[in-house]
């Protein structure tokens, strides 16, 4: 079994590293192994080497193409992985965005290791997981609609957007999302169209809120 680790910070990784070890003593999930990546860039260098990995954890605040739109990415590219993310944001906002994204799961960094390891132990078991406190949330509260949402984009297209938002060009788009340039401009084009704007600053003040 393989699990990728990605977190900016080194001390919390290796943290982390140690503390999912105590995987190894359950008796189905031996042996393990567990890689490490400070960035989105290092995670795809890792994953493009050997694919085969069970799950990845990631931090939402990373450098450099956020955890949000890195998640979108692994979830196009890598659909088989299932990605739980770990983050100290842990507002019901977050944690619904997260789990629109395609997260199978996702922990508070607020929580214990117990906690954690149990979290992944069930998504390893092909289960969602939850804090208890938004299982079911769905219906109790109003969730305001996603720009993807109101301008009736695709998830190609949001994903694009988000990492125009990032400030991609082009070509890094293409490359992190695994399609050509010419599809990735083909994606841009519509978004403009949605959005009703002719240029990038113009869109990204749109995806703020700014128009």
């Amino acid at each position: 079994m393989r699990i990728l680790v990605i977190e900016d910070h080194a001390l919390v990784r290796e943290g982390l590293l140690l503390a999912l070890k105590a995987l190894e003593d359950s008796a189905d999930t031996s042996p393990l192994e567990i890689l490490g990546a400070r960035d989105a860039d290092e995670a795809t260098r890792l994953i493009e080497q050997n694919d085969d990995f069970d799950l990845c954890l990631l931090d939402l605040m990373l450098p450099g193409t956020g955890g949000l739109a890195f998640l979108g990415v692994l979830r196009k590219r890598y659909p088989h992985i299932p990605v739980v993310v770990l983050s100290a944001l842990d507002d019901a906002d977050t944690v619904t965005k997260v789990m629109k994204g395609g997260a199978a799961g996702f922990v508070s960094k607020a929580s214990p290791t117990d906690v954690l390891l149990g979290a992944l132990r069930e998504v390893l078991a092909g289960e969602i997981w939850l804090p208890p406190e938004y299982r079911g949330m769905s219906g109790k509260r109003k969730r305001a609609r996603t720009v993807a949402e109101r301008y009736g984009l695709t998830k190609s297209q949001a994903c694009v957007l988000e990492l125009l938002a990032e400030g991609k060009t082009n070509r890094e788009i293409a490359e992190l999302l695994g399609v050509t340039e010419g599809t990735v401009k083909i994606h841009v084009s519509a978004i403009f169209k949605a959005l009703g704007v002719s240029n990038r600053s113009q869109a990204l003040l749109v995806a703020q809120g700014k128009n």
